[in-house]
Order: C-alpha cells, then sequence, then structure tokens
C-alpha cells in the first residue's frame, strides 16, 4: 500500500494530480490511497493527528496568509521527525528548487505537470522505497528477549504446530511462538512476501518457478505447496511485483 499526499491551493492542479496518480499506480498493480489537501495548514492538521504518508506531493507557493511548502517540509522533518517519506515539490518557478537542500526532496517538478514527468517522479519513487524495503528488518521474541534478522535473509516461513519457523538463505533457521497469519499481516504485507498456503509465506526473490499448485524455491529440491484457495490471490500479487521491478 502507497499512502500519498497531494497539497495544492490550485484545486485543478490537485484534482488533476491525484487523478493521474491513481491510473499510474492502477496500471502498476500497486494499492494506494490518496488524499488531497487544498492549503498548508490541512496538510500539517491532518500530519499532527497521526496521518501517514509514504510519499508527498507538495506546493511551495501558498497564499500569503499560509506557511510555504519549505516550512511543511521543515515540519516534516524536524518537528514531526519523519524522514521516511518522500517529498516531492511542485511549483511555477524554478528559483525555489535552491532553498529545498535541507528538506531532502526526493524531487522537484516544474509546473504544468505532464504524465510523463509524473510517471518518471513514481517510477523514481518506487525504487527507492524498494531499495529501503530490502534493508527491513523482521523481529520476533523468544522467551523474554527480542531477535531480527534481515528481511532479505528470509527465503520463506512455516507454520509449523504452535511455531513459526523461519528458514534463511544461509540454511539456518530459527523458530518462535506465534501464527503465520499474525506475523505476515503484521510485519511482511510491505514486503514482497507472497502468503501461498496456511503453513507457507515465502520471499519473493527465492522464487524460482510458479507451477499449477507448486512453488519451486532457490535452495530447496521439494516445491512448496500453493492452496487452491489462495491460488488466484497469489498469482495476482506474484504478477503485481513483478510488474512494479520492471520500472
Amino acid at each position: 500500500m502507497v499512502r500519498v499526499a497531494v497539497c495544492d491551493d490550485e484545486k485543478e492542479t490537485t484534482t488533476e494530480l491525484k487523478l493521474e496518480l491513481a491510473s499510474i499506480f492502477d496500471e502498476l498493480a500497486i494499492t494506494h490511497e490518496i488524499d488531497g489537501f487544498f492549503s498548508a495548514s490541512e496538510l500539517c492538521l491532518a500530519l499532527k493527528g497521526g496521518a501517514c504518508y509514504n510519499l508527498i506531493f507538495l506546493d511551495i507557493a501558498f497564499s500569503e496568509d499560509e506557511m510555504n511548502g519549505v516550512e511543511v517540509g521543515w515540519l516534516i522533518r524536524e518537528v514531526f521527525k519523519d524522514n521516511a517519506v518522500s517529498i516531492v515539490y511542485i511549483s511555477w518557478v524554478e528559483r525555489f528548487a535552491m532553498h529545498l537542500f535541507q528538506i531532502r526532496p526526493m524531487d522537484f517538478l516544474i509546473k504544468p505537470l505532464t504524465r510523463e514527468k509524473i510517471v518518471k517522479t513514481v517510477k523514481t519513487y518506487l525504487k527507492v522505497s524498494a531499495s529501503s524495503r530490502s534493508e527491513g528488518k523482521f523481529f520476533y521474541k523468544k522467551g523474554h528477549t527480542l531477535h531480527s534478522v534481515q528481511i532479505k535473509q528470509i527465503v520463506y516461513l512455516e507454520a509449523l504446530d504452535r511455531k513459526v519457523i523461519i528458514h534463511l538463505c544461509d540454511g539456518g533457521k530459527d523458530g518462535f511462538y506465534g501464527t503465520l497469519k499474525d506475523v505476515y499481516e503484521e510485519q511482511l504485507t510491505d514486503f514482497d512476501f507472497l502468503f501461498t498456503h496456511a503453513s507457507f509465506v515465502v520471499n519473493y526473490d527465492f522464487v524460482m518457478a510458479i507451477n499449477y499448485g507448486t512453488l519451486d524455491i532457490m535452495g530447496r529440491s521439494t516445491p512448496l505447496p500453493i492452496s487452491k484457495n489462495r491460488r488466484d490471490a497469489m498469482r495476482k500479487r506474484y504478477s503485481a511485483i513483478m510488474r512494479r521491478r520492471r520500472v
């Protein structure tokens, strides 16, 4: 899920940008939520209320009684302490770009916005976020001790009795008490994992081939099963990941 905010006091720009973004994410089969704001204060109020976004398109110049986009960016980075969100500034005036280094924006777009510009920016965001996701960690508790392992090292997770077994790319494994459903929903939905069976969640990066009812996994001689009731959803997710990675 990609959560996007578009903030521009030109209502036509906000509306058209929301429509273009929705169309682009639909074409890439990426689930998304897009909120529109017509003032800097509206966006700040939402952020103070706990709204969280992955990508923000932010105008620089608002009306005289409003904060400008640079000030909003400073609040996001320094007050709300959000260094993860990707900020894309939009403006009619190119000279503003020189004032944005401390905000660390991902991109700067000059109006009028075209689909070509927006597509390029979305693709840049997807590449940046994919790189960030690959460095994520998976956390699990054994007794009173919290353990972690890098997401990219997990080949698959297996439900066995009342435990979840983590199978790693170096051949190692570890286990902890829990349910596969909870683990997947709480930690893995934002990563490229496939819930193939009630007993298996598989890392896309280690899938060698998809058969009718099984998956061939790198480093494992025996295929893993795909349950009948998960087959369609799993294949759709696999195809969506593959299309996104071609960006």
